[in-house]
């Protein structure tokens, strides 16, 4: 999906005739029994934005999943008049994007948010045919059953949820004259991506084995994935698994993991546990051998049931089932959720797990270091051990020595009788995660760099030098090669330390915002069994959108937890159940230079040659124009004061509001 495939300059129009009539022709024949008339124009029906917003709460799961991809995809069909677009099962169009000029020409026939596209609507088109077919579906110019609907080329995917049921479609519409054969690849590439990423986070505590023929495609589109109880039960396989098995998801349901895998769920975990390569070589029913990677959970689903729902029935689904536990939040698996720049991070880690490349994670505080570390380890050949975590900028400088080394009994003052085991010691085996390595002090530097060197560790008071097998993580906030210039932080350490250097981005400057708040108000759900599930309220998110976030996750979750001990029975965060002070953080982001423009992940980036004054403007008075021209209800959305509005639009005259925020 990162490769930028984009359409030729000036592709030829093609014709009806070069496309497969048999579908075309049944879709011709239920428009006719549906009632439509072809010439005449069609009744655009679209929903009141109370309406959509409704529909798109009922399809949060399938909005939060496949919105991320969305972008990726409009990066790659940009400039080319078209749009992308998001409907629920029933062919209403949750979400559009695209082409300014082309979206100004879709909306003339309804091809907007709101406007139900199945075929008794609309007669033969891409959305409501490949709904009916359940198939990919390509409806060309004169194709179309509605005259009105003949400029445009659509193609369309239906989106499986991990069941096999029909949850939305992806489509992509453009121009007919303008139509390239790779459209129809990057809708099903995208719908692959977006499959993939419910089954995994559908599956989350289960027996999880993905495969393919050749290694190297393991991690990417094309593994297959088959997710089992922990006893061996079939549960679900993903399109690529299907494929490879050469069964129908129907078929696959009467198997097990010893019929598919020639194993059974007690063997494969003992090969997984005493291997040291990630990978492992599975035979499947046809003969055929492949490589394979096995995810399980000691807290694996014992019995059939779905986990998670992803249509409307996730309200209701059960909450023991639907919420990860806290080790599953910690899967590299479930920590890519869109944002691509998370996505090239995991993808550089998962090149050198288990190959003893020790990783330096750089980022500001808050921004998941630990998480990540985590979830490192428990994907690594060493999540049967222990993962030890160590915050240097938190231990007193007099015992952090003694916190890392470990100590002999009557070692110094206070020591324990019989000693202690250091963190070194305790992560032996497993992972030892060093936060803030940054504010380790200098004279303990040499003694980690001769462990990392060596391999031994000498307790504090001892003559004895103990083995120790560790991987190393690291993090830090700080500048280390500025705090090398300055003789703060030793050279060598560093360059012992930094095999692989990678940097979380700050929540603000990411583009899957709405995931990451949905997967952690599902955590939140499962606290109150009675209440129905968290949801934002869509102003607020608009204003989640906008926030600086200075603390980032640490300050979002205290804020969602805070929330959620608030929120009424309908599960719903509003602006009263937010802290005082995060109005504040939007009052200050307000302020701030750029504060105003919009996010990534809202809208996309600015051109180079917009300014941000004129963005300001068109901002405010956009704002202003939603709430009539009443200043204090634009305020109050944007987060800023009315003296903000009045200062950067001279023409609003005071008086329009109620008191500043």
């Amino acid at each position: 999906m990162h490769d930028h495939v984009r359409p030729a300059a000036a592709p030829t129009a093609m014709r009806a005739t070069d496309w497969p009539a048999p579908a075309i022709q049944k879709a011709h024949e239920r428009s006719e029994t549906f009632g439509l008339c072809a010439s005449a124009r069609p009744d655009y029906d679209v929903l009141s934005k109370p309406g959509l917003e409704l529909k798109r709460e009922q399809n949060r799961v399938l909005c939060a999943h496949a919105m991320p991809v969305m972008e990726s995809l409009r990066e790659q069909i940009a400039n080319t008049q078209s749009m992308i677009v998001l409907t629920n099962a029933e062919g209403l169009i949750l979400h559009s994007i695209g082409d300014d000029d082309f979206l100004a020409r879709a909306e003339k026939v309804a091809l907007r948010p709101g406007a139900n596209w199945a075929e008794d609507q609309q007669g033969t088109n891409a959305i409501g045919t490949a709904l009916a077919e359940r198939c990919a579906m390509v409806v060309h110019g004169d194709q179309h059953y509605l005259a009105a609907n003949r400029f445009l080329t659509c193609s369309s995917v239906p989106i499986l949820d991990p069941y096999g049921d029909a949850i939305g479609v992806l489509d992509v519409t453009g121009d007919y004259r303008s139509y390239h054969q790779h459209t129809m690849a990057l809708a099903k590439m995208s719908v692959q991506m977006i499959e993939n990423h419910l089954f995994t986070t559908t599956f989350q505590e289960t027996l999880r084995v993905s495969f393919h023929s050749r290694p190297e495609f393991l991690g990417t589109l094309m593994e297959g994935i088959v997710a089992f109880t922990s006893d061996g039960r079939f549960l679900s396989a993903n399109r690529s698994a299907q494929f490879q098995l050469g069964m129908s998801l129907a078929g696959l349901r009467a198997h097990t993991l010893s019929s598919l895998f020639q194993t059974t769920s007690a063997q494969l975990i003992d090969r997984t546990r005493a291997s040291a390569d990630p990978h492992l070589m599975l035979n499947l029913p046809s003969g055929a051998v492949v490589c394979a990677r096995v995810q399980f959970r000691r807290a694996s689903l014992a019995d059939g049931g779905r986990p998670v729902a992803v249509q409307h029935a996730v309200r209701a689904a059960p909450r023991e089932e639907s919420m990860p536990t806290a080790a599953g939040l910690s899967r590299l698996g479930y920590l890519d959720t869109g944002d691509p720049q998370v996505a090239a991070v995991i993808a550089k880690v998962r090149r050198v797990i288990g190959k003893d490349i020790p990783i330096l994670i750089n980022g500001e505080t808050g921004t998941g270091k630990e998480l990540l570390a985590q979830a490192i380890h428990n994907d690594s050949p060493r999540h049967a051990g222990p993962f030890v975590a160590v915050n240097c900028a938190s231990i007193p400088e007099s015992l952090i020595e003694s916190e890392l080394f470990g100590y002999e009994e009557g070692a110094f003052t206070g020591a324990r009788r019989k000693g202690a085991l250091g963190k070194l010691l305790q992560a032996n085996g497993g992972t030892l995660f060093l936060d803030e390595i940054g504010d380790m002090p200098y004279s303990l530097q040499v003694r980690l760099l001769r462990v990392l060197q060596e391999r031994v560790v000498n307790p504090l008071g001892s003559t004895r030098s103990i083995a120790v097998d560790v991987a190393i993580i690291c993090a830090t906030h700080r500048d280390l090669r500025e705090m090398i210039a300055q003789n703060r932080f030793r050279e060598d350490l560093y360059y012992r330390l930094n095999g692989l250097v990678v940097r979380l981005p700050r929540l603000r400057d990411r583009t899957d915002l709405a995931v990451v708040i949905q997967k952690m108000l599902l955590r939140e759900s499962a606290a109150v069994a009675e209440r129905a599930p968290l949801h934002v309220a869509p102003d607020v998110m608009a204003m989640f959108e906008r926030c600086p976030w200075p603390g980032n996750f640490r300050q979002l979750g205290n804020l969602l937890r805070t929330a959620a001990a608030m929120v009424d029975a309908d599960g719903e965060i509003r602006r009263e159940h937010l802290p005082d002070d995060f109005f504040d953080d939007m009052r200050c982001g307000a302020a701030q230079p750029g504060a105003l423009e919009p996010r990534a992940g809202a809208g996309g980036f600015l051109p180079e040659s917009a300014r941000l004054q004129d963005v300001t403007v068109s901002v405010i008075a956009a704002a202003l124009a939603r709430h009539g021209g009443n200043v204090s209800a634009a305020a109050r959305e944007l987060g800023v004061s009315r003296n903000t509005i009045y200062r950067k639009m001279p023409a609003v005259e005071p008086g329009h509001g109620a008191d500043d925020l």
